[in-house]
């Protein structure tokens, strides 16, 4: 198994709202901070800290467990694995339709960030002051511009600019201005494209050569690139920890991350926000986890992989807002005002309110640096998995000898029309469809995918079953904990969640912009695409299932295929046993190998292993 995705959370981008860190989705690179969430982010910190590990405790760990032990046992990706029932097989579309989704614009955060971090290759940020050409009179810069000649910083801001940044609501930062007038070139509508920028098409481009490289011979190279997209954060998270802390009023900062606020526990839209969260930073229903774990040895203990991913990913979130709150009470001692007042959210906390932040600091570039590679490193490990999640649904689902030969060229595809699609974003009106697409492409959906694959696997297909393939793969059934989790709890809390979601809906805003009606409207139809799969799927089913009464088609489209189980002959025990050994003379037609499932190694929590073979 690979890590979690967690990866651009720092972003303010996917998952819940107000955050309990700064990073966080689950499969391929570590949890880098948690602020992968939706709105609210930072300001309501302490109080998401609560939600956030109950959500872990009875939604995250059971269900990233469950989906790990579903790929696992029957090798293959989020649509071959319905053969378990293959009336929800819409499940593993809808799963399909997720991950196509934030692939597309989760490597237009992934250009961004690359578009930040070739511009930090100087001796000044071109955000650090105020005397540039996109400029305007509003601007007002914590550094002097006159010091700009000579490079040095001023001991303390003079009392007219701490005034204006305490009390004018007209003060707009340097990095703020940088962004919106600079790198977006923002329009005024979502429906005014303008003109694409090239210099973020090509570091599209850029992302998607990268990406395709990486994965160029499917899990074998992308599960070496891992090693260190996986690792590394951590060293610039520990050297930006050090460096954070020491700073004067870092203590400020943290202490404003870790207060509750107990009034905002009491609103649902923060539990919503947890486990929304939770689904981001651990890559439940996305499809990515039983991808990745159709790959494992079948006896491998991913009970023991769920417990230490999960717990580690959470940790590494929360440890990431240490070291984000840290830098941000600096700022605010700086400024002298509230840690509130410079704690942003969405995409402003990456590209506006951190990179102000760090032109503080003394040789700002190379923080700027290593914070922006951090980001890219961590965005990559989740596009790995998104990208994998596809092709591999793709290749098991046409299974000829052929396509699993030229997989190379369904990746270069998967890849090509990535980047297509992905162009319009690059637009001036590109941030409005990227969170657009944030809000609504990837939301509750996440959680009715969850939620249905729960029922129908502990209810359709019968939790006695399912206990008894966990204890033929592992040697022992599941904790009891999470067998109840399973069946009641998890499915309870994510129904009541989606519930008080929807009681509580708010249409989606960018800071003063306020989304027209047609706009919000393509965004749930975006939400259901993916929703919409199952019903769909479930007719079609039940339309070609053998059946004299609809109740016998049901009957017949619900229970297990014949070529549900383990993949290998040798796994196949108990139930599951071959009642005539086959024979050559038997001319049973034998499934080519999948190249990628034939002595591959893995990196996971066992370290590197040797994988099964697959008929």
């Amino acid at each position: 198994m690979t890590m979690p995705q967690h990866s651009l959370e720092i972003c303010g981008l996917k998952g819940a709202g107000s955050r309990v860190c700064e990073c966080g989705p689950g499969l391929q690179s570590p949890p880098a901070c948690c602020c992968h969430g939706r709105k609210r982010c930072q300001r309501d910190a302490g109080a998401f800290m609560f939600p956030y590990f109950i959500m872990l405790i009875f939604c995250g760990i059971p269900l990233f467990f469950m989906e790990l032990s579903f790929g696992q046992f029957a090798s293959q990706g989020c649509l071959g694995v319905w053969r378990i029932s293959p009336m929800f097989k819409g499940v593993g579309y809808g799963m399909m339709v997720v991950s196509t989704y934030i692939g597309i614009y989760y490597n237009v955060v992934i250009c961004i960030a690359f578009y930040y971090f070739f511009s930090s290759m100087t001796h000044v940020l071109p955000w650090a002051y105020c005397n540039n050409p996109w400029n305007t009179p509003d601007c007002a810069g914590v550094l002097d511009a006159s010091n700009l000649t000579n490079g040095s910083r001023p001991a303390t801001l003079p009392s007219n600019l701490s005034h204006l940044l305490n009390h004018s609501l007209q003060r707009t930062s340097p990095s703020e201005e940088y962004w919106r007038l600079y790198v977006l070139k923002l329009s005024d509508d979502i429906g005014n494209f303008g003109e694409v920028r090239l210099p973020l098409l090509g570091c599209l481009g850029v992302s998607w050569v990268v990406v395709f490289l990486c994965l160029i011979r499917g899990v074998k190279s992308s599960g070496k690139v891992v090693y260190f997209t996986a690792t590394f954060p951590y060293v610039v998270l520990t050297i930006l920890f050090v460096r954070g802390v020491t700073l004067d009023g870092a203590f400020t900062g943290i202490m404003y991350y870790l207060t509750p606020q107990w009034d905002k526990i009491l609103e649902a839209k923060v539990w919503g926000d947890a486990a929304s969260q939770i689904f981001y930073s651990l890559g439940c229903a996305w499809g990515g986890l039983i991808t990745m774990a159709s790959y494992n040895k079948f006896h491998n203990n991913c009970y023991r992989d769920s417990i230490i991913i999960s717990i580690t990913n959470c940790a590494t979130s929360v440890y990431a807002g240490f070291v984000i709150f840290s830098i941000l009470g600096f700022m605010a001692n700086h400024l002298g005002v509230d840690v509130s007042r410079v704690a942003d959210h969405g995409p402003g906390l990456a590209f506006v309110a951190y990179p102000e932040a760090l032109t503080l600091l003394p040789i700002s570039p190379l923080w700027s640096l290593l914070f922006f590679f951090m980001l890219i490193l961590l965005g990559l490990g989740t596009q790995f998995c998104l990208l994998e999640t596809l092709v591999t649904a793709i290749v098991d689902e046409v299974g000829n000898e052929w396509i699993l030969q030229k997989k190379t060229y369904v990746t270069l595809g998967v890849a090509v029309a990535g980047f297509l699609l992905g162009v319009p974003l690059t637009s001036q009106a590109g941030i409005y469809w990227l969170l657009l697409m944030d809000n609504y492409a990837a939301s509750f959906s996440l959680v009715i995918i969850s939620c249905i694959m729960c029922v129908s696997i502990m209810y359709i297909y019968g939790h006695r079953n399912y206990f008894q393939d966990i204890q033929m793969m592992l040697g022992f059934p599941p904790p009891l904990f999470f067998q109840i989790c399973w069946r009641f709890v998890s499915p309870a809390i994510i129904f009541f969640i989606l519930i008080f979601t929807v009681i509580q809906y708010r249409p989606i805003t960018y800071n003063h912009y306020q989304y027209p009606g047609w706009a919000v409207a393509i965004g749930f139809l975006m939400a259901l695409s993916s929703v919409i799969c199952i019903p769909l799927y479930a007719l079609f089913q039940l339309c070609r299932t053998d059946g004299d009464t609809l109740l016998q088609r049901l009957k017949n489209a619900t229970k297990p295929s014949r070529d549900w189980g383990p993949a290998l002959l040798e796994h196949q025990t108990g139930r599951y046993a071959p009642t005539i050994p086959p024979s050559p003379e038997d001319g049973l037609e034998v499934q080519p190998l999948h190249p990628d499932k034939a002595q591959l190694p893995m990196v996971g929590s066992n370290g590197s292993r040797l994988q099964d073979s697959r008929i």
